[in-house]
């Protein structure tokens, strides 16, 4: 029987890394391999494009970086599994991809919780992004940095949406997060868990009505170009996260694990000045393009999903984190 798509890449990854691993033991100098679903001038590729820069020039070359970005390596769950064992070193994924493995991060990703891009800035940069940058050991993996991605709106092919009930019958995609589709589902929606790579050929086949995402990731994905009505929703400003194997860190010389840290935590204004330009230019230019954005009834959508953190709050580890979060604002 034939190897299916992911297996083919988990297999053929594997053994590049196995090589790359006996490389590095050997005295090697293999490159840190990095994937991202983004297009290669998407700011979270040019921040770790700017994070490769930085640490070949610190440690003399004996630390780099070599990117896959564009989906080369798979969706952001390939790329996280990939991460785990070893057949890349570095992802950056959205942390809705990480919810169903590590809870903790759930109040990144739960809607009408965070009031502004200012609001869970406060949150990453503080305490609060330090502890849960640490929850990631326990699967192989390390936190290196949350990058801004946020506010996400809803957009679809059919109709201008300006409150919940004008969602019922439209199939719209979703992470595979069960809060996500918990969200989408309270605010009357189908949801439709799917690839973001598989997004765009849903949209104009019909296989789905619409979907929910930032600005540059409906500008640089031209989903704008077939779901034309986008509704201000702004229901979440989940952030993303930069990870790498926790096997290549510590493969790294002593010297240059802690060089790693600190480049990557200094990225994040990198990152966060080209996401303001992005943004500003991919809305600019979905809008000229002829995409139709709507203002709608944030409140009447912030209690239709009311229910969803209710639900989650019963954790009262989760309790704690979020009234520590609404205690940032």
């Amino acid at each position: 029987m034939s190897l299916s798509r992911r297996a083919f890449a988990l297999t053929g990854l594997a053994g590049v890394a196995g090589v790359a691993a006996c490389s590095r033991a050997g005295g090697g100098n293999a490159p840190l391999k990095a994937a991202d679903v983004h297009p290669s001038d998407y700011p979270t590729v040019t921040a770790v494009g700017w994070i490769g820069e930085e640490l070949e020039r610190l440690t003399d070359g004996r630390v780099r970086i070599r990117q896959y970005p564009s989906g080369q390596l798979g969706s952001e769950d390939d790329s996280i599994g990939l991460t785990r064992f070893e057949a890349i070193d570095i992802c950056r994924v959205s942390v809705a991809a990480l919810n169903n493995a590590f809870p903790q991060t759930v109040l990144l990703s739960l809607p009408y919780v965070y009031r502004s891009t200012e609001h869970i800035r406060a949150v990453i940069d503080g305490q609060i992004g330090h502890d849960l940058l640490n929850i990631f050991e326990g699967r192989g993996l390390v936190g290196l940095a949350y990058y801004d991605a946020g506010p996400r709106n809803l957009y679809n092919v059919r109709r201008a949406v300006t409150e919940p009930g004008q969602l019922q019958g439209l199939k719209i995609r979703t992470p595979q997060s069960d809060v996500f589709l918990d969200t989408l589902r309270a605010m009357g929606a189908n949801p439709t868990p799917l690839g973001f790579s598989a997004t765009f050929s849903s949209l104009q086949t019909h296989l789905i009505d619409g979907a929910e995402n930032n600005w540059p990731s409906y500008q640089s994905s031209r989903q704008f170009e077939v779901a034309r009505y986008l509704s201000i929703t702004e229901h979440s400003y989940l952030p993303d996260a930069l990870l790498i194997s926790r096997a290549s860190l510590n493969r790294l010389e002593a010297r240059d694990r802690d060089v790693v840290l600190d480049v990557a935590q200094r990225s994040v204004p990198i990152m966060r000045a080209a996401w303001e330009t992005r943004q500003a230019e991919a809305r600019e230019a979905v809008l000229a393009a002829g995409a139709q954005a709507v203002e709608v009834d944030r409140e009447a959508f912030a209690a239709a999903t009311r229910p969803v953190l209710d639900k989650y709050l019963r954790s009262p580890e989760l309790r704690a984190l979020y009234d520590r979060i609404a205690a940032t604002a």
